[in-house]
């Protein structure tokens, strides 16, 4: 049998470890669904093509490997791009496949026409249309090691036709389409950071994700310069949260005991993270930055040197060169705050706190204690990523993800699928705020389908909370009409999909509903039934923040009177 440029691409995904992809099938798209029931690929059928690009994400920001989607002519193609964005701003290889109309009719306003390659071209590193077998080849081979050398997405447009020509070259050079190496730091830059870090009396190390992996070395530097360590959220899945070491994150997410250290200390230095909240940064340009990227150094704020290379050799090659530290006051003294910061985040998230009501961050220290130690967690984004950022205890070989810069509601259950699907015995857990599980929840459909055993644990609380807090922190009160909302039984829904529900509305229901739900087979949705009013703890608050709470529940109490 003849091979064809569908086959083709098959193998060159099969020869690089591809082992599924996430997509629904259309005309466009049958001579390579063809080629993919012939190979050991999985083709995983979604509900909605951005819960296909979603998975992909999910797989590539966990573990680094390209992760593919497909979307067919016009509409399926176009579905996959809001979803793209978690791999492109999460810097996670993706490759998207787009199907499309017969080359013959191209240029004649044809059923569901759109311009691919101007569509994805935001989202994507690069971008192609396959027009001829001759050219096939080579495009894959670019679009593949684009993917990886962001990382990033990478796109290609592939019409009907064009997959199912006779292909008479393979796609060579398959053994060069790998992740992206560690880069070596430049030995002038240590230098000159050695220097700076020995002059300095305090220093905080501060970790992002490009710092995953790094944990004995950055607890062995802390050690050595009597350094606290802090994280961004992306971050704070590096090292247990018992680590004394390990003292939180800044900003949101994050504690006061962080804050005043990172504003407070000698000098910072900054792992693996472009930090994007420069309002919580130090302004004084104390500030030394490694980073892999050149462009991300010195842009969030004052930064005194940049270091471009990796932090495994960068943070290795200080160690051997700074000198060890003897005052231990500054270490001990954020130590001592943390401690108390953790004892009052303990007793917010006691489910006894209340007789009648269930406060959010009972929902995510529940969790927390009754999760596997490497149970993966997949979090949402809007009110509740603080709850579940703020209050999980991670431990053992924990892994945290979710929509850290692309920040998009309703994401996590097709991260979630995508993520389980590799292993089917992990235990993976969704963190999801009601108004983002609206979003996409027919992907939780996927997970009944595919039978793969997701546990999504619902905060509801039938708002859009974080737009809340947001008009309150501007002063402004918010406009209930347009972030309240009804909400289905999303027990009952789970039980509809052929799936196991269960609801947690009183405190004491709270512990045995996310047990049961953590220990039965197959996916599952726990309905937690939150308070809607809990005001997440802020670490740092000035006047005028306080002044525009204040103005917002004037007018609010004003509002409920006047009608």
């Amino acid at each position: 049998m003849s091979k064809t440029v569908a086959d083709d691409l098959v193998h060159v995904l099969e020869q690089i470890g591809v082992q599924q992809i996430f997509g629904l099938i259309a005309d466009s798209l049958n001579p390579l669904a063809d080629s993919v029931r012939r190979s050991r690929i999985e083709w995983v059928g979604v509900r909605h093509e951005e819960g296909a690009a979603l998975a992909a994400a999910g797989q590539a920001k966990l573990t680094g490997k390209l992760g593919v989607c497909a979307g067919s002519t016009g509409p399926g193609s176009t579905h996959l791009v809001a979803g793209l964005y978690e791999a492109a701003r999460d810097h996670a290889p993706v490759l998207a496949l787009s199907g499309d109309m017969a080359r013959a009719m191209k240029g004649s306003d044809f059923f569901q026409t759109t311009e691919p390659d101007l569509l994805f071209r935001d989202v994507a590193l690069y971008t192609q249309t396959v027009t001829t077998a001759a050219q096939a080849p080579r495009v894959f081979h670019e679009a593949i090691a684009a993917a990886y050398a962001g990382p990033g997405v990478a796109h290609l447009t592939l019409p009907m036709d064009v997959l199912s020509l006779k292909s008479d070259v393979p796609t060579s050079s398959i053994a060069t389409l790998i992740p992206r190496g560690e880069i070596l730091p430049n030995e002038a830059a240590i230098d000159e950071a050695v220097r700076r870090i020995d002059e300095a009396k305090s220093v905080v190390i501060m970790c992002g994700h490009g710092a995953l992996g790094t944990a004995d070395l950055l607890r062995a530097l802390s050690d050595r310069l009597k350094a606290p360590l802090v994280h961004s959220v992306r971050g704070k899945e590096i090292m247990a949260f018992d680590d004394i070491r390990w003292m939180g994150g800044l900003g949101m997410i994050g504690t006061k005991p962080v804050y005043d250290a990172v504003h407070d200390c000698d000098l910072l230095v900054m792992v693996g993270t472009d930090y994007p909240y420069s309002n919580f940064l130090p302004t004084k340009g104390h500030v030394i930055q490694i980073d892999e990227r050149a462009q991300a150094l010195g842009r969030r704020t004052p930064t005194a040197l940049g270091v471009i290379g990796s932090a495994r050799p960068s943070l290795a090659t200080l160690l051997g060169r700074v000198q060890a530290k003897t005052d231990g006051k500054f270490f001990e003294k954020t130590v001592h705050a943390r401690k108390k910061w953790d004892e009052m985040l303990d007793k917010q998230a006691d489910p006894a706190r209340s007789k009648d009501k269930i406060h959010p961050q009972a929902v995510a220290r529940v969790t927390s204690d009754l999760a596997r130690d490497d149970a993966i967690f997949v979090l949402d984004t809007g009110l509740n990523t603080l709850w579940s950022a703020n209050w999980i205890r991670q431990r053992g070989t924990q892994r945290i993800t979710g929509s850290f810069n692309n920040a998009a509601v309703g994401t996590a259950v097709g991260q979630g699928n995508g993520i389980q699907i590799l292993d089917r015995s992990k235990q993976v857990i969704v963190l999801t705020g009601d108004g983002g599980f609206n979003m996409l929840m027919g992907e939780f459909m996927t997970a009944v389908q595919h039978k793969l055993p997701l546990k999504v644990i619902v905060y509801n609380n039938s708002a859009l909370g974080l737009i809340t807090l947001e008009a309150e922190s501007v002063g402004l009160a918010p406009f209930r009409e347009a972030i309240e909302f009804p909400n289905p039984d999303f027990a009952a829904l789970a039980r509809a999909c052929g799936a196991q529900g269960f609801t947690a509305k009183q405190p004491g229901d709270l512990k045995k509903a996310i047990a049961d739900a953590l220990a039965c087979d197959g996916p599952a949705i726990v309905d937690c039934v939150v308070a809607a009013d809990e005001i997440p703890n802020l670490p740092h608050v000035d006047a005028s923040m306080i002044g525009n709470y204040a103005l917002a529940k004037i007018k609010e109490a004003v509002m409920s009177v006047t009608g």
